[in-house]
């Protein structure tokens, strides 16, 4: 509730790492994620490939969490979607382990999938 009243003296990285963060403890307040995602969208000008980035993570929560609500963001999925998949990416060590296992075992695989949110498996 603080957050949201002091919202306007944050930056937009600041904006941007708040409503991930509640988005990545699965916060249950539609009216927080709709409150802070109209200011944000006031100033998605301001806003870094990073933070846009981040900022789908936090669409796509909301979506799934509540997809029968309008959630200001949205409006701005493809642009949101498109900093996301432009970050750079490579697969964990875990992933080449993996891999590398199954590599072994003899089954042929790709080692990295990305999905149409942008997520890579």
């Amino acid at each position: 509730a603080e957050a949201l009243r002091r919202i306007n003296e944050f930056n937009s990285q600041n904006m941007a790492t708040i409503v991930w963060a509640f988005a990545c403890v699965c916060w249950d307040s539609h009216k927080f994620f709709s409150t802070l995602g109209s200011a944000i969208e006031e100033r998605l000008a301001e806003f870094t490939r990073i933070d846009k980035s981040q900022l789908h993570v936090v669409a796509l929560y909301v979506r799934i969490k509540w997809p029968n609500v309008e959630f200001p963001l949205a409006r701005h999925r493809e642009s949101l979607r498109y900093a996301y998949t432009q970050q750079e990416s490579a697969p964990s060590q875990l992933q080449g382990d993996v891999s590398a296992m199954l590599e072994q075992l003899g089954w042929s695989h790709t080692e990295e999938h990305r999905t149409v949110e942008g997520f890579s498996l």
